[in-house]
C-alpha cells in the first residue's frame, strides 16, 4: 500500500511515523526557566547526531495551546539543558513529567525525583538518572510546528556501575518509544554482530 502523507490529517501522519521510526530513544530533559524553577519534560522525537563535536538533537513540538513548551523557551533562553535517560525504574517518573504542569510548576517535584547539581551549566541533571548529559544550545530552527534544537554535550554523568574499562558501557538498559500514543519498549533482549569489511565479503563470496 503506498500513503500519500498529504492526503491525511496531521494526527494520522504522526501516527504513522511514529509508529515506523522505532524504537527512539527518549531525551529526559531538565532546563531552568529566568526565575529559577526547574523544568523537567521527555521528548522522543530525539538522537545523537555528531561525535566531533559531540551533537545531539531534540524536536520540540508546540503545547496543547499552540504556544512554544517550556523546555523548548527555556534552552532558547539559557542556552543550557541536561539530557537524561530513562531506564524502566525511572518510568514512572518520566510518565507524571510528561503531564501539562503549568509553567512555574516543576515536574521534577511532582515526580517524587532530586536535582544534583551540573559541572559546567546551571540547570540540574536527575540524580536518579543513571546516565544524563550536560549540553549546551548550538543553534535552533524552525521546521513547522517545531523547533528544532542542537545542543553540544559538554559533560558526561554515568552510574559508577556502568562503566568498563575503556569507558566501555555495559548492562544499560534504558526504556524506547515505540508507536504513538503511549507504547514503549525495553532494550535488554540484545544480539552483538560484527561488522565484516568488503574485504571480507568478497572472500566469503567467490
Amino acid at each position: 500500500m503506498q500513503i500519500d502523507p498529504s492526503l491525511h490529517s496531521v494526527a494520522d501522519n504522526y501516527k504513522l511515523l511514529t509508529n515506523l521510526v522505532v524504537p527512539r530513544p527518549i531525551a529526559w530533559v531538565t532546563s531552568v526557566n529566568a526565575g529559577g524553577v526547574i523544568n523537567l519534560a521527555p521528548f522522543s522525537f530525539f538522537n545523537a547526531v555528531g561525535a566531533n563535536p559531540l551533537y545531539l538533537i531534540i524536536s520540540i513540538g508546540l503545547n496543547d495551546a499552540g504556544e512554544p513548551k517550556d523546555t523548548a523557551k527555556n534552552i532558547l533562553a539559557s542556552g543550557e539543558f541536561v539530557v537524561n535517560l530513562v531506564t524502566e525504574e525511572l518510568f514512572d517518573a518520566m510518565n507524571i513529567s510528561a503531564a501539562d504542569f503549568p509553567e512555574g510548576e516543576s515536574e521534577l517535584a511532582a515526580a517524587n525525583l532530586n536535582a544534583a547539581p551540573s559541572i559546567k551549566i546551571k540547570p540540574p541533571r536527575v540524580a536518579e538518572s543513571q546516565a544524563s548529559m550536560e549540553c549546551k544550545l548550538h543553534s535552533s530552527q524552525l521546521l513547522g510546528k517545531n523547533t528544532l534544537i542542537i545542543g553540544e554535550v559538554v559533560m558526561f554523568h554515568v552510574a559508577d556501575h556502568l562503566l568498563g574499562p575503556r569507558l566501555h558501557i555495559n548492562n544499560f538498559a534504558p526504556i524506547g518509544r515505540l508507536g504513538a500514543p503511549s507504547v514503549y519498549c525495553r532494550t535488554t533482549d540484545r544480539f552483538d554482530a560484527k561488522r565484516i569489511s568488503y574485504a571480507e565479503w568478497v572472500r566469503d563470496n567467490n
